[in-house]
């Protein structure tokens, strides 16, 4: 069953429910008041009679005929005596000698009750006649409730079909209704179809209705996570491709230097170095692709603690210098005492990561800055070089596993980095709570800030 029909038949029934109380409500309120009023006649027509009958000196009532009195048609009177004996009946009953209600004949109160006479439906009241507390007799007054039986029967068929009726108008209604407000959803189902047979996540459900309901809103999350899954697919794509190109180099070149020690028939130490240093660069992208593997899965516990930033920089910017040799100049521009909580070893790699790169891309005769300052409750690290610089629609992605623009920034003549060490310090960063932001534009140099929150902690 669709979820169209299922929303129907409960909006149907739920409106027929409602209609269903509130005639049980009308059909009881009328009856009520049709059987009040009938009370109140018969209380008025009671109070007529008794009040010219007459007792004789020897205590009995001294009525033969019913007194003339303005009386409805279908009313019925019947008087009874003492002794259980009919004295008097109204002229459309005389044929008529049993009780109009033969179960209250023996009362001590006025009682009404509903009577069956000759299949005719009767409210009567019993009243029981006294002198000086001495009952001397019973008066029995019936009206006709036919008048009230046809009304209830009306009233009822009324209520039936005009429940009826409007559950068949809201069903039309609510199908019509559901179906173009469930329409947006029946796209959703095709395109999604669509999706999965063609594996075209590029594919994006068009919005005809408001963004802001519910309808809006699932479309627009929808396309949002076609749009998370286009990325991710074309990460691992991307990924994928890079990794065979990675491996491929090396392994080229293993295959090359084995094929010359077997023509030579001895092992050259310059074929075994090239394989040593082709292994070793291997071991470094599969350490690489590890970390950020157990990164990503939060399998890296960080070992936080207060860390005097400024010594971890001085340390980075001696190994930067011994790095850069006498083919650049690398300078310490400005550094503050900082205390940050985070893991060390972690954030030393952030900032020999991204010397590193700074050395590798920097011609001979270049210039490396490096600077820490405290800005607010934050602290930043500036690393700037002098070198080519990135093409702007390259800093988006240098971030990136993998990710390679500019060839030329690639390699390096000792071969280079595999493009997994920005993404491993993009982890780290963001999962201390910091940020790093790139500045660049060709020929002018670049320039990689890194920002973190200052802890109000001391060193002990």
């Amino acid at each position: 069953m669709s979820l169209r029909l299922r929303l129907t038949m409960l909006y149907a029934s739920l409106l027929g429910g409602i209609i269903l109380i509130i005639g049980i409500v009308v059909y009881s309120v009328v009856s009520v008041v049709l059987v009040n009023q009938t009370d109140d006649l018969i209380t008025r027509t009671v109070y007529d009679i008794t009040s010219v009958l007459r007792v004789s000196s020897s205590g009995d009532l001294d009525a033969v005929n019913i007194p003339s009195l303005n009386l409805i048609e279908n009313t019925y009177i019947q008087i009874w005596g003492r002794d259980g004996h009919l004295l008097s009946s109204s002229d459309n009953i005389l044929r008529y000698t049993k009780p109009i209600d033969p179960q209250n004949l023996q009362i001590t109160r006025p009682v009404f009750h509903d009577s069956l006479v000759s299949n005719n439906h009767l409210r009567v009241i019993s009243v029981p006649l006294e002198v000086n507390k001495r009952q001397v007799g019973l008066l029995q007054v019936g009206i006709s409730l036919s008048f009230l039986d046809r009304t209830q029967q009306v009233l009822l068929v009324v209520l039936i079909f005009t429940d009826i009726i409007a559950m068949g108008m809201a069903a039309l209604v609510g199908w019509l209704v559901l179906g173009r407000a469930l329409a947006p959803l029946e796209t959703v189902t095709q395109v999604a179809i669509q999706i999965t047979r063609a594996d075209d996540l590029s594919r994006r459900i068009p919005l005809s209705g408001s963004p802001n309901d519910e309808v809006g809103q699932l479309i627009q999350a929808f396309n949002q996570t076609l749009g998370r899954l286009e990325q991710l697919f074309t990460a691992q794509r991307r990924f994928m491709a890079d990794v065979s190109h990675e491996l491929r180099t090396p392994l080229t070149v293993i295959k090359a230097n084995v094929a010359l020690m077997s023509r030579l028939g001895e092992a050259d130490k310059e074929s075994l170095a090239g394989i040593e240093n082709e292994v070793d660069r291997l071991t470094r992208m599969v350490g690489d692709l590890l970390l950020l593997a157990q990164a990503e899965s939060g399998k890296i516990p960080l070992d936080m603690r207060p860390v005097a930033l400024d010594t971890v920089l001085l340390e980075v910017f001696q190994q930067m210098r011994l790095l850069a040799g006498d083919r650049l100049l690398v300078k310490l521009v400005d550094i503050d005492q900082v205390v940050v909580n985070g893991d060390r070893d972690r954030l030393k790699q952030v900032f020999l990561n991204i010397g590193s790169n700074a050395i590798k891309y920097t011609p001979a005769g270049g210039q490396i800055q490096v600077g820490l300052s405290k800005s607010g409750s934050q602290v930043r690290v500036v690393v700037t070089d002098s070198g080519p610089g990135i093409p702007a629609q390259d800093i988006p992605h240098i971030f990136e596993r993998f990710y390679r623009g500019e060839k030329s920034r690639t390699r390096s003549r000792d071969g280079g980095g595999f493009g997994l060490g920005l993404s491993i310090a993009y982890w780290i960063v963001h999962n201390h709570g910091g940020r790093i932001e790139v500045d660049s534009k060709v020929g002018n140099g670049t320039t990689f800030c890194v920002w973190l929150p200052v802890e109000a902690v001391k060193l002990t």
